[in-house]
């Protein structure tokens, strides 16, 4: 750990209402033709019009894009830069979950640099330039406003990534009020991929350093304390306040220490079955946890206290084992589906997601403990 780079967006603004007053910071940033990136259901919960009317009304020629759809796939980000570049934008404004915001970093690339998708599929191949970004996030769980990560769906059902620096956002704004809306279900699903996200930053063979530790230890904690909370009562503002901050520590940790086996086998559920990827995170990650103990132990233990895993377990003293069984006790409380056959996986369907999941080696090669084949297949029929 002596050595290491970390990196992150150059500005961070967090305020409850700042997502209408974006005006500021767009012309800061020099933009005067955003292009917005965002789905159908942000547009019909009421959450768009109160960040477009003020910038309307300040003489910004705003172009909308609602159609960016979960799993984004590669005709979607087709579509919008195709948009992008008929309105002549200048800048990009991602406003919505995590596809919304992944849409929106390769438009803000793709319009500008006349660059293929396909080329620039792996790390560190895009060479740019990109307009102007502003990144706008209305759940608590991808941390994807402070990554420099994209991820999208290709025909075959394949999750390909793009890394590159490029992708960080000019300004991450977190808005709290965007957030008291959320569903239980989807207040659940993302929040324990924040957690995930914390879990395996701290404990990712590659890249981990005294930075992403300190980051993913204090997300978690913000996490671990606050998810009950808001699944209580989602009009809980400072507690959806923490559930967004804690997302945002979490993803500035792995967009430096990267995620490992969780992500990788979840990766296959959501592009073969669509299981949205907070729930995907949350079939495997105990069967992953186990998995990773013999080579974990150490590093779960000092995860222990975040999750105050000796009052949620039978534990008298942290532990590995006590970080394990106490994340089995917040997955059991969050109110979703407990295993793949509820979500109509079947057995004959293990090994092609194994086959899939092998595939993310980018990922897999930050795991604590090498991950085959024949484990990966086995981690399945335990989340079966």
């Amino acid at each position: 750990m002596a050595n290491f780079s970390f990196e992150t967006p150059p500005r961070v603004i967090c305020a409850d209402g700042e997502s209408e007053r974006l005006g500021g910071l767009l012309r800061e940033c020099g933009v005067s033709r955003p292009l917005v990136v965002t789905d159908r259901g942000i547009e019909t919960a009421g959450l768009l019009e109160p960040m477009l009317a003020p910038l309307r009304a300040m003489g910004f020629e705003v172009t909308v894009f609602a159609d960016v759809a979960a799993d984004p796939p590669e005709s979607c980000v087709s579509a919008a830069t195709v948009m992008a570049r008929e309105a002549r934008i200048d800048g990009v404004i991602g406003f919505g979950g995590g596809s919304s915001l992944d849409v929106a970093k390769l438009v803000a690339l793709l319009a500008r640099s006349g660059e293929s998708l396909e080329a620039i599929y792996g790390v560190g191949r895009a060479s740019g330039p990109r307009w102007p970004l502003v990144q706008v996030p209305t759940t608590a769980g991808t941390g994807s406003e402070v990554t420099s990560i994209a991820i999208v769906t290709t025909p075959g059902g394949e999750k390909q990534g793009v890394v590159s620096r490029l992708l960080y956002p000019d300004v991450a704004v977190l808005d709290a009020t965007l957030t008291l809306g959320m569903p239980a279900r989807v207040t659940a699903m993302t929040g324990i991929d924040a957690m995930v996200h914390a879990i395996e930053a701290y404990t990712s063979r590659h890249r981990k350093n005294v930075l992403s530790d300190a980051l993913a230890i204090r997300a978690l904690q913000q996490l671990s304390e606050n998810l009950g909370l808001v699944l209580e009562d989602g009009s809980n503002l400072p507690a959806r306040r923490a559930m967004l901050q804690g997302s945002m520590l979490a993803g500035m940790a792995f967009a430096n220490a990267p995620v490992g086996a969780v992500h990788a086998l979840a990766y296959p559920l959501g592009g073969q079955f669509h299981i949205p990827h907070g729930l995907s995170n949350a079939l495997v990650l105990l069967p992953v946890l186990e998995f990773n103990l013999p080579e974990a132990e150490g590093m779960y233990r000092e995860l222990a206290d975040a999750v105050r895993a000796t009052e949620r377990t039978w534990h008298r003293s942290a532990s590995g084992r006590a970080f394990v069984d106490a994340m089995a006790t917040i997955v059991g409380e969050l109110g979703l589906e407990r295993t793949l056959g509820e979500l109509g996986v079947i057995e004959a369907d293990l090994p092609g997601l194994a086959t899939d999941a092998m595939k993310v080696q980018r990922l897999l090669v930050n795991n604590p403990r090498d991950v085959s084949y024949d484990q990966a297949l086995a981690l399945y029929r335990e989340a079966l």
